[in-house]
């Protein structure tokens, strides 16, 4: 995502031409509601009741605790409601895809896209310092295989991270780290449709534009109940996980076109801050639960 994003971002001068506006804001709408549906491909109500009540405990609290803690203190700092929500969401679910669904679902601005943005370049990086890190910490902290894949998969931002760092541990760590990361990815559905409900209240005939309740929340649960029934095979499974993929790298390029490099770069170093302070929250939450 980190490289389609630096890509897009090269081809920055294409926002400005008539013929490729609407290709750029379709991928970076539709395209990217399409991807978040077909991410219920990769969960089913099975792997989440094989984790216990108690890892559902500590996933669900640092969720929460994320959410809550990681937006005041991003307020806190002076930053803005929209930045605040998007970071911490990032942080607590499931980094740039849930960064890409609650922007989805904000009121539009001209600073809209910019804060998405800084949002996935942040979590990408720093979920990608987590999975060379974590299992370090991991190992000074004597977890064994499945409290250590429980930990990976509450903490780091991005699945193809939590998978990396699972697996470099054992297979059993990694198939624990997984389906935790799953069970947080299931979280976008109630944070998403709440950002919505509270951010879009009274914006109607303001300079933002007000969104309904999000469609592609109602598809994300439909092909989960459809994959825990049994009723998409193997073979769909593992392509429609692909095609999801491919459609939030679509519409992360497709962003990055809409942003311009020197407007990232007056942003400052509180955002960066945000970030990680969120990110040690969560990773101290858990640690501590654990």
């Amino acid at each position: 995502m980190l490289m389609a994003l630096l890509l897009g971002m090269a081809f920055n001068f294409l926002r400005e031409n008539d013929k490729t506006i609407p290709g750029i804001v379709f991928c970076s709408k539709t395209v990217l509601r399409i991807g978040v549906v077909l991410l219920g491909v990769r969960i089913t109500f099975g792997e989440i009741g094989s984790l216990g009540i108690e890892t559902v405990v500590i996933v669900v609290s640092g969720v929460f605790t994320t959410l809550s803690v990681g937006y005041l203190i991003s307020r806190l700092l002076g930053l803005s409601p929209q930045f605040s929500i998007l970071s911490a969401g990032a942080v607590a679910i499931c980094g740039a895809s849930a960064a890409l669904a609650i922007a989805s679902v904000l009121p539009e601005n001209d600073k809209l896209e910019q804060r998405t943005i800084l949002v996935v370049v942040g979590v990408t990086t720093l979920s990608t310092l987590a999975m060379l890190f974590y299992p370090l910490v991991i190992s000074m902290l004597n977890f064994g295989d499945v409290d250590a894949g429980i930990f990976l998969g509450a903490t780091i931002h991005d699945v193809a991270q939590v998978v990396g760092a699972g697996y470099t541990i054992s297979q059993d760590a990694g198939d624990v780290a997984t389906i935790v990361k799953l069970l947080r990815v299931l979280a976008l559905v109630p944070v998403v449709l709440l950002v919505s409900l509270v951010f879009n209240r009274g914006v109607a005939g303001s300079k933002g534009s007000a969104k309904t309740v999000p469609w592609f929340l109602g598809g994300f649960c439909f092909v989960v109940v459809l994959n825990s029934m049994g009723a998409i095979s193997d073979e769909v499974r593992v392509l429609l996980s692909q095609l999801s993929y491919w459609c939030l790298v679509c519409a992360v390029a497709a962003l990055g076109i809409r942003t311009a490099l020197e407007e990232l770069s007056k942003v400052g170093p509180k955002p960066v801050m945000v970030l990680a302070t969120q990110s040690i929250v969560l990773a101290a939450l858990v640690g501590f639960l654990l």
